[in-house]
């Protein structure tokens, strides 16, 4: 399998319904650059896809130091799940096999399907924009993918709608679907979920969307006998039309993972605040979604699970997605990303009120974040779960170990 030897980044501009080209990534033997189209320049409305990484201009760009492609790029790739779906199609290999596959990160954004998130989408062409997209009913897509988990061979029609739901992000498994002209990321239950991970997620949203955090619409549904968590997608504001978004991951200028565990909440502030078109209310809000994690157990809230919309100008944090209980084996546990400016992670209450004014809030102003969060999560939750369908005893394994945990009011 060879990989293209240019791939070019077409773009839906703020408003637009249809996207153009705006440049081309070329392999250097080294890393990936990007450089503007010239009609791209010459657009009276043309933006930069990222202005701290890819500013408006003429010449090559080379990614940061130590990463191989700009982030504001690869935040459009597939992760994980993705990729697996990828390599199946392409060489026919599933499960453990599949994991030695190695292919570059063109490779990923040219077979990746179009309806990515954000605005961006990649072809070989700079002058024909052909999208990847395939359909196929909810129940073919996880029927695709629950065969796809368990080693089998997908017909072609079939394995080539998966692919139209790579690009959305996550490890787990997941489809796009499009339900009365409103588009929905699907997130699937799988056999060997350790916990009802689907469900946990559904009470997860609905918890944070009561206690005032900004989070996307979701449904609970049940297809072929399992979970489905429908999450409406928010960076499709109208109908053909897509925001530009980056990871905080790419925001903070982390290339992976491995970069990413010296990421923290105060510095996503500081870049956020820099770069808004008004810091009211954004360290309060960051703060919020920061105290539902240690509250709700949510450990999983690395830096590509943070995100803004980026306009060209500014950026404006989306709404909070991937909000979902993880498991735990032991009392103390340990946020993602730093709480503090020295390296603190620990999931207490505690340490983010010691913390507030590294998100210019007073102790008892976050005080006050706390104890409210913690009173509606408590009056609210056999509620909630009762809406996210957990049965008595998944409500009773998930309160008290992973939801207001009691570590995280020591």
């Amino acid at each position: 399998m060879t990989s293209p030897s240019d791939v070019y980044v077409w773009v839906w501009l703020p408003g637009a319904t249809s996207p153009i080209v705006a440049g081309r990534i070329r392999w250097t033997g080294r890393t990936f650059q990007f450089g503007y189209g010239a009609s791209y320049l010459e657009r009276a409305d043309a933006i930069s896809l990222f202005a701290p990484q890819l500013p408006l201009g003429t010449g090559w760009m080379d990614p940061p130091e130590d990463q191989e492609m700009a982030g504001c790029l690869w935040d459009a790739s597939p992760d994980s799940w993705g990729q697996r779906v990828i390599i199946a199609r392409l060489i026919g290999r599933v499960g453990q096999a599949a994991d030695d596959i190695q292919f570059d990160k063109t490779t990923f954004l040219i077979e990746s399907g179009s309806n990515r998130i954000g605005a961006l989408d990649f072809q070989t062409s700079p002058t024909e924009y052909v999208p990847r997209a395939a359909t196929a009913t909810l129940e073919e897509l996880q029927t695709a993918a629950l065969a796809l988990l368990a080693g089998e061979d997908l017909p072609e029609e079939l394995a080539r709608a998966l692919v139209d739901g790579t690009a959305v992000g996550g490890a787990r498994p997941k489809v796009l679907i499009t339900d009365d002209g409103v588009e929905f990321i699907a997130k699937l239950s799988t056999s060997t979920d350790p916990f009802p991970i689907v469900k946990a997620e559904s009470a997860a949203m609905e918890l944070a969307r009561r206690v005032g955090i900004d989070v996307p619409q979701t449904r609970l549904v049940e297809s072929l006998g399992r979970d489905v968590l429908l999450v409406e997608r928010f960076d499709r504001p109208a109908p053909g039309e897509r925001r530009m978004m980056v990871s905080a991951l790419t925001m903070l200028g982390y290339g992976d993972f491995l970069g990413a565990r010296y990421a923290s909440y105060p510095d996503l502030f500081d870049v956020l605040r820099q770069w808004s078109a008004s810091g009211e209310g954004l360290g309060r809000a960051l703060f919020e979604r920061l105290v539902f994690n240690v509250a709700i157990g949510n450990t999983d809230d690395h830096a590509r699970n943070h995100a803004a919309f980026w306009d060209g100008q500014h950026l404006e944090l989306t709404p909070a997605f991937d909000i979902c209980p993880q498991m735990r084996t032991g009392r103390e546990a340990n946020q993602a990303m730093d709480i503090d400016s020295k390296g603190n992670r620990h999931s207490t209450f505690a340490l983010c009120i010691d913390s507030a004014s590294e998100y210019g809030l007073s102790r008892s102003d976050a005080q006050d974040i706390v104890d409210q969060q913690v009173t509606i999560i408590r009056e609210q939750w056999d509620a909630v779960a009762g809406m996210a369908h957990l049965t008595d005893v998944e409500r009773k394994a998930l309160f008290g170990r992973q939801i207001l945990n009691p570590y995280a009011s020591s």
